[in-house]
């Protein structure tokens, strides 16, 4: 079994296009269409092929898209196990306006999956043999109707117990259930950060702040916020780190580019890099994502380039 595991409950094939201006009722002309298999652990664990890693991803997958979703990956190199499903695998799209290089992102619900097909995966895990458990599983997306909101706390809490470190990445009622569970690393996204501890977050210490405090509660041994253009921030328990975000356009959208910090900084970690080295690991695949069209995501030259620019994270002093 591979060293890393993700998993995808709700991934999708990613559509991305461009026109020159959107405008109601208008028929808009696009350019070319790209596709792409996605979705968040999808995207990690196609970073992580990228830089080298012993990856594995796992996803639910149905219908023609699930389908063209394996053969992407496999034409990557990625190794996949795919979760069969009765339903369709969603359509997600994306479009860039050109004129203004602002990106449109559609995104849908999913198939609804019935429970034998999301308890088959949680059985899959169960059954590992103890020699063949991942160092990391990266439990990354939405989850889909019919998929319980305490999916990933179920994770979480199986595969705690037999020494797998778990890495989380979604939002709402299941990173709240998550968290209850306990995770290795958590990497909201500011706005997720807001929402899970109900306040305003309008500063930069007020982010490092909450980070520091899901990790002092015990939701989390680290917390991975990234703020976009505002930059970055890792929370452990031995200090809090920022770290400035580079200067580099989106002239192709920034989709995918959480995934790629993710992706980043846990094979930073995973390697045993300090976790100022592994902040700014993961603020350069951020921005290297930036530099490719719709969910091309971060290669490998361009993350290995971006670092040298990216300035010594700062330890933020937090009084309490």
């Amino acid at each position: 079994m591979a060293a890393l595991i993700t998993l995808t409950p709700n991934p999708a094939l990613d559509l991305a296009t461009t026109t020159d201006r959107l405008q109601p009722t208008h028929k808009l002309r696009c350019g070319p269409v790209q596709r792409f298999a996605g979705g968040g652990g999808i995207n990690v664990a196609r970073v992580l092929h990228r830089l080298g890693a012993d990856v594995q991803a796992w996803a639910l997958a149905g219908g023609a898209a699930g389908a063209q979703i394996v053969q992407l990956l496999a034409g990557e190199g990625v190794a996949v196990q795919p979760w069969p499903l009765a339903g369709d695998t969603r359509e997600n799209f994306s479009v860039l306006e050109t004129a203004t290089a602002q990106e449109y992102r559609f995104v849908l619900p999913g198939p609804t999956v019935q429970p034998p097909e999301w308890q088959a995966v949680l059985d899959g895990l169960a059954v590992l043999p103890q020699a063949a458990l991942p160092r990391w599983l990266v439990a990354s997306g939405s989850l889909p109707p019919g998929v319980p909101d305490d999916f990933y706390a179920r994770v979480a809490r199986a595969l705690a117990a037999r020494g797998v470190r778990v890495a989380l990445d979604t939002s709402g009622a299941a990173l709240s259930a998550a968290l209850q569970a306990g995770v290795a690393l958590v990497k909201p996204s500011l706005r997720e950060l807001r929402e899970l501890v109900q306040q305003p977050l309008a500063e930069p210490v007020a982010w490092c702040q909450a980070a520091r405090s899901l990790v002092r509660s015990g939701a989390a041994e680290a917390v991975a916020l990234s703020a976009g253009e505002q930059g970055a921030v890792l929370a452990t328990r031995d200090g809090v780190w920022q770290a400035p975000a580079l200067p580099v356009p989106a002239a192709s959208g920034t989709t995918g580019a959480g995934d790629c910090f993710l992706a980043v900084l846990l094979w930073s970690l995973d390697r045993g890099l300090p976790p100022p080295d592994a902040l700014r690991w993961g603020t350069a695949a951020g921005a290297a994502a930036l530099l490719a069209p719709g969910t091309s995501l971060a290669q490998a030259a361009d993350v290995q380039r971006l670092v040298a620019q990216v300035p010594p994270p700062t330890l933020v002093p937090l009084n309490g």
